[in-house]
């Protein structure tokens, strides 16, 4: 199967990034929201990001134009017809499910569908969708111009050959695509879970502060700080993900979520996208 066009579906900083790599690399994208203002602040943050590219050599004036043509932006589902869908919208399967089987409607008998769920079963979202064996798990990593890795998860029912097409587009999407079974957290958020809880741990017990955790973490050879980096996530994607494997995993104490970040959440301190989480912005 040749991969022509790509629709992904949620405007978001991850959904946007997403687009953004996938007409650089050539195809035909569509990115679907229902909420308008979202189009717009994507298509404003594509053309910026775009633009900083430019003003950096990295591609031509010309390739910038090429590239931000090469984008649709829609509202209209009946509009998202594409090779492969990738949705990257609320972590909430059953409107993951809801949406897959609405646009399994007006898509071809081959169309993949790929969800860039970070912590959600794959085989749970695929048991609810009229052709499981299309779906697979397409996990790209914030910010996703940048984040070379992707996670290609196979669910119960996706059929190898999906697995492959979906493991040669990352690929083709200048990616480093690692294949891994369906399993809480597949393998970085599951690994990376207690990074955080650990650090998390130890603000709740009072023994330093955040700046010091970070600043310690930073030094020993991280790129980012525990707190730094759940800010750039987002503190409602990070807690989530943690609520998720959490569960999955069986509660063990080990990995029981922070009721630190609970209260961001809570408060709306998400990170960087809403201006303040454990840090200002």
């Amino acid at each position: 199967m040749t991969i022509n066009s790509i629709c992904i579906c949620g405007a978001g900083t991850m959904g946007a990034g997403i687009a953004q790599v996938a007409a650089q690399s050539g195809f035909h994208t569509i990115v679907f929201d229902v909420n308008k203002q979202g189009l717009e602040n994507a298509k404003t943050n594509i053309q910026k990001d775009l633009q900083r590219l430019s003003d950096k050599g990295k591609i031509t004036l010309a390739e910038k134009e090429s590239i931000f043509k090469n984008i649709h932006f829609t509202s209209d589902t009946n509009e998202c017809i594409a090779d492969v869908i990738i949705e990257a919208i609320v972590e909430k399967p059953e409107i993951k499910i809801a949406l897959f089987n609405q646009l399994a409607e007006v898509n071809h008998s081959e169309t993949i569908f790929a969800t860039n769920t970070s912590s959600l079963s794959v085989s749970q979202i695929a048991a609810g969708v009229m052709h499981p064996g299309r779906v697979v798990g397409m996990h790209f990593f914030n910010p996703a111009p940048v984040m070379k890795l992707v996670e290609i998860v196979k669910g119960e029912q996706t059929l190898d050959t999906v697995v492959q097409i979906v493991y040669e587009l990352a690929k083709q999407m200048n990616k480093t695509p690692v294949l891994c079974k369906d399993a809480p957290g597949f393998i970085v958020n599951r690994v990376a879970r207690p990074f955080y809880i650990e650090s998390l741990r130890i603000a709740e017990e009072g023994s330093t502060d955040i700046e010091t955790i970070d600043a310690l973490l930073q030094s020993s050879g991280f790129k980012m700080g525990p707190f730094k980096l759940m800010d750039l996530i987002g503190n409602d994607i990070n807690y989530a993900v943690s609520c998720s494997v959490y569960e999955q995993m069986g509660q063990p104490e080990r990995l029981k979520p922070s009721y630190l970040q609970e209260e961001k959440v809570e408060e709306g301190k998400l990170g960087k996208k809403s201006g303040s989480g454990y840090y200002n912005y």
